[in-house]
């Protein structure tokens, strides 16, 4: 018993460091897919392959999120979200799985790397894969919407003043362009 015990310790320690304490991410009622980055502390990867097959098996696409713990503007979104969640979670719930990638405003685009499937591609590259036109510059908050094959849905917004009102995020889920 003391053995078990003490390997929940162990195990509740390292997952602390896993992710900082003042990180916010996506609300929970958004039930979000939570994706740590592996490869640290040279490379941020993110691998989509698991969200992927998920949103394949519930037939669902994917929203997928890119926030940064030292990030105001995430902070900012994160919290119309939270604010709004009585009106924006069935529309979420519906349609999307919502996948929340944790990184910082440290790491530079050469550092981030995201995998669906075999390819893993730093994240300039998986901009250009994509047909996203940000492909040079990495902001932060970013969101992607993926069909479930991973094929992109739409050009998103990025950055400051993303989906600030509940009518521009339930276009942007409804992929009003």
């Amino acid at each position: 018993m003391h053995r078990r015990a003490t390997l929940l310790l162990i195990a509740a320690s390292v997952a602390s460091f896993a992710v900082p304490a003042a990180w916010a991410g996506m609300p929970a009622p958004y039930g979000p897919i939570v994706v740590a980055p592996t490869g640290l502390p040279q490379r941020y990867e993110f691998d989509l392959t698991p969200a992927l097959r998920r949103a394949q098996s519930e037939n669902k696409r994917l929203y997928v999120y890119l926030g940064a713990d030292n990030c105001p503007f995430c902070r900012k979104y994160e919290a119309f979200l939270a604010a709004h969640a009585g009106e924006l979670v069935p529309p979420f719930a519906k349609d999307y799985l919502v996948v929340d990638l944790r990184s910082s405003l440290s790491v530079q685009a050469d550092r981030l790397h995201l995998r669906i499937g075999e390819a893993m591609l730093r994240y300039p590259d998986f901009q250009r894969s994509i047909g996203d036109e940000r492909a040079r510059q990495l902001v932060y908050p970013s969101v992607w919407l993926f069909d479930t094959k991973g094929k992109t849905l739409m050009q998103m917004p990025a950055g400051t003043g993303t989906f600030e009102t509940v009518p521009e995020q339930l276009e942007i889920l409804n992929l009003v362009q």
